[in-house]
């Protein structure tokens, strides 16, 4: 994009954000369409529909980083020093949500035990017992 004249800088521009628009159009009617907005009844499967959308939604990313950013006319050092943070990032995100989930898990399982605990009825010990304590 160095070599090119003002003109066909604009053009360029001008192409990624048209590229971008129509995208980001489609990610809104899959989730209208999909979730039954525009045709009434009609939903696509859930998994259709979010895939979908995350990879469209990942191509904005990627076209964002590359075009508009430069990051297609970097050395190859450079682009790996970026985007190797940027997948342990992702990375990271998922396993939080992971373990966020187990933890949910646990905390319900914890809750219904302690339920359970609070709803046995306890049992009285016998008199002679009681009278031995003294």
């Amino acid at each position: 994009m160095a070599d090119l004249d003002i003109e066909a800088g604009k053009k360029v521009v001008f192409k990624g954000l048209i590229l971008l628009g129509v995208i980001t159009i489609i990610e809104v009617m899959i989730a209208l369409v999909g979730n039954g907005h525009i045709i009434e009844g009609f939903h696509l499967p859930k998994l259709i529909m979010y895939p979908a959308m995350i990879g469209f939604s990942l191509y904005k990313a990627y076209f964002i980083v590359f075009e508009f950013m430069h990051m297609r006319y970097e050395m190859q050092g450079l682009m790996r020093s970026v985007l190797l943070p940027t997948t342990l990032l992702i990375w990271a995100v998922i396993a939080f949500f992971q373990e966020g989930s187990a933890w949910k898990h646990r905390r319900e399982q914890i809750k219904t035990w302690n339920t359970e605990q609070a709803n046995q009825k306890p049992s009285t010990p016998p008199a002679k017992e009681i009278e031995g304590a003294k």
